[in-house]
């Protein structure tokens, strides 16, 4: 029997622990974070090249080092742009180990950032990365700039409190709200609220986000579980993004929340006061806001809301967002959050 290749499933516990052992074997530890896997196996069913992929992008590639150099990697590959095509997912991003990366460009992807020793990320749009840099640059402004990057899952007045203290030290924030649809509140109603909540402090401007700043390509642990390891790798590859987009605006700061609660962000934060000064970008840590001696976090607001305590955020967030939660539109939104077994942010 031949080689052949075949989806991995999440209940084949063979294939799996298989998997395991041939990613081990490269070095690589695999994402918690996998939505499809496949392989190839030989003919005694024996896992010989694998691959996998999570969102748009593809991750985890490892083939045996007995069969290297038959073009297992290529079949790989090959199925999971498949995969992503039937998907509608066109533009792919790819994180690989930084000596396998010139195997991408081969095959079209351009590398866009890497965190030495460790990953390359690469995209398979042509200067991609390089156009939304030169958009940006269109807004900079003169004088002092600074940015911020919030999901704001909803507006809060923590967040508030952030954006005025970032306007008031600056001539500009440039403020980028993710635009990934990841989170229970959707982009278009956290866009809107933000920009309602911020619209007296004409110093601010808004960005989405788009795919190169804390998305699920570049740093999917925010939105879901992994191993601490795993989310410091993608902290720093984010922030090596970062680095052309801040020269691109002429920031000098970026302001962060004080993060308490959060392990994702809390370790984000750490690797942010260690990074962004190499890159030129001050990082400010801001002491979050108190209500009756507890921290305002959209958590707590997201938690209040789950538990029917809805009437409990009025002294959490801004007259705007109460607005919104009050009103029929919000339904849909107030039902999801009230049926998620998740409302507090990892």
């Amino acid at each position: 029997m031949s080689d052949f290749l075949s989806a991995i499933s999440p209940g084949d516990t063979r294939a799996q622990k298989q998997m395991d052992a041939l990613l081990e074997q490269e070095g690589i530890r695999r994402d918690a974070n996998l939505d499809y896997s496949c392989g190839i196996f030989d003919g005694d069913y024996r896992l010989v090249a694998t691959g996998s992929c999570f969102g748009n992008t593809l991750r985890c590639f490892a083939v045996d080092k007995s069969r290297q150099g038959e073009g297992l990697l290529n079949q790989v590959v090959g199925h999971l742009m498949e995969v992503q095509a039937e998907r509608g997912n066109f533009h792919l991003f790819v994180y690989t180990k930084c000596q396998s990366a010139g195997f991408f460009r081969d095959l079209g992807f351009s590398e866009i950032a890497r965190v030495e020793n460790s990953l390359s990320f690469l995209e398979n749009r042509a200067g991609g990365f390089r156009s939304f840099c030169a958009a940006l640059e269109k807004q900079r402004r003169p004088g002092k700039s600074a940015a911020i990057v919030m999901n704001a899952n909803p507006f809060t007045l923590g967040h508030r409190a952030l954006v005025e203290r970032a306007a008031a030290e600056n001539d500009t924030v440039h403020l980028f709200v993710l635009s990934e649809d990841a989170s229970l509140v959707p982009f278009a109603v956290r866009r809107r609220l933000v920009a309602e909540g911020t619209a007296d402090l004409k110093n601010v401007l808004l960005h989405d986000s788009g795919p190169y700043i804390i998305s699920s390509s570049t740093f999917p642990s925010y939105f879901l579980r992994d191993e601490e390891a795993v989310i410091l790798g993608h902290a720093r590859l984010d922030l090596a993004l970062f680095g052309p987009i801040a020269a691109a605006l002429g920031v000098s700061a970026r302001y962060v929340g004080e993060e308490p609660a959060s392990l994702v962000t809390g370790l984000y934060n750490q690797v942010m006061a260690r990074e962004l000064p190499r890159q030129g970008v001050e990082c400010i840590v801001i002491p979050r806001r108190c209500a009756e001696g507890a921290p305002v976090s959209a958590s707590t607001v997201r938690r209040l809301i789950h538990d029917g305590r809805l009437e409990e955020i009025r002294d959490l967030v801004p007259e705007s967002t109460w607005a919104y939660f009050h009103s029929p539109e919000a339904e849909p939104v107030l039902r999801a959050i009230r049926e998620s077994g998740q409302t507090v942010h990892y």
